[in-house]
């Protein structure tokens, strides 16, 4: 049976030509500054986002962590969305290992932080309070694209208050093929920006912190700190710059297939949220549990939630989706 994974975007395997590429890179010492195929995916990436330098590190919650505590020291506040990675889902690291507090505000529905709450939640120049120093955002959030007008207000915002601005790029290149735009576009109105190779651009492994020469030479020091120092890294560079190279395109597949699977569990019968990109939330209440089992019988994998999301992705074809929105559709006829 072949299985239909539908938990993450993580869970792609490297295609052919990315191990092929991987298997010639050339490599070096990385923590030397020594690889070869390391160097170049910093170089690229950075050039085509617009930034001065970038940093190569193993996962997307040490550079996010690498870019608040580059942004922020001991004491330091950042303001961030309730529902965002890097306040949420990366371990509390901000907190625990750059002594940075959090100032989390509730999500909007299309993804963004209200920026007049932004404003407010900006701490006046008292000692009493934490000096606020950085407005994190994300893009996508859980699948929804922030538009180009909100993140130039963002950055005109953060400008006015002498705050940093960084984006969570995870799942960045989902963003920019739904808005047709170069990445360049986003990633212009912001001081830093965290990339992840290794979802729906299907590497193995890896993430790119882009940012000015001052901020990631904070980052790399920080790298070592907290042991993201590789050697021979420059297969998994290699993975990555295939990804970039010929694997971005391609995720406006993912997005139809996500269309695809939402339109069928909708004529299904199921609650769907919209869908802009490659995440299809689906409302299952206290079925969550057995809608998991009953779908592992039959060869997909999800996670059991109320609120349950499907991942779409290059690993997942139209005719597995089809699969897919057969198994709901049985599931609640039973």
């Amino acid at each position: 049976m072949t299985v239909i994974d539908l938990r993450s975007d993580t869970v792609t395997q490297p295609s052919n030509g990315m191990r092929e590429a991987m298997a010639n890179a050339p490599m070096g010492d990385d923590v030397y500054g020594e690889d070869p195929s390391v160097n170049k995916l910093e170089s690229e990436l950075a050039l085509r986002l617009g930034f001065a330098k970038a940093l190569f590190v193993p996962t997307g919650t040490m550079s996010n962590l690498l870019a608040l505590m580059a942004h922020c020291g001991r004491g330091d506040e950042y303001i961030v969305g309730q529902q965002a990675h890097t306040y949420k889902y990366e371990g509390g690291g901000a907190a625990v290992l750059g002594s940075i507090q959090p100032q989390p505000l509730e999500v909007q529905a299309d993804g963004s932080l209200d920026l007049g709450q932004v404003a407010a939640a900006i701490k006046p120049d008292d000692f009493h309070f934490a000096r606020t120093r950085l407005l994190a955002l994300e893009n996508t959030m859980q699948g929804k694209v922030l538009a180009l007008e909100y993140l130039a207000a963002a950055s005109r915002l953060t400008r006015e208050h002498g705050l940093a601005l960084h984006l969570d790029g995870a799942r960045l290149y989902n963003a920019a093929v739904k808005l047709g735009v170069d990445a360049g576009e986003i990633t212009r109105h912001f001081d830093s920006v965290s990339v992840c190779l290794s979802k729906g651009l299907g590497a193995p492994v890896g993430s790119v912190l882009c940012g000015t020469t001052d901020l990631i030479a904070k980052a790399r020091r920080l790298r070592k700190m907290v042991g993201g120092g590789m050697r021979q890294a420059g297969q998994l560079a290699a993975a990555g710059l295939y990804a970039l190279d010929h694997q971005v395109e391609r995720l406006a597949d993912d997005h139809a297939n996500a269309q695809l699977l939402a339109e069928g569990l909708r004529a299904a019968g199921y609650e769907v949220e919209p869908v802009q990109t490659n995440m299809v939330y689906v409302q299952i209440d206290e079925r969550a549990q057995a809608l998991k089992a009953f779908a592992a019988e039959e060869g997909i994998m999800l996670s059991a939630a109320p609120r349950l999301r499907m991942v779409t992705h290059m690993d997942v074809s139209r005719s597995q989706i089809e699969q897919v929105v057969a198994v709901f559709s049985e599931f609640s006829r039973q």
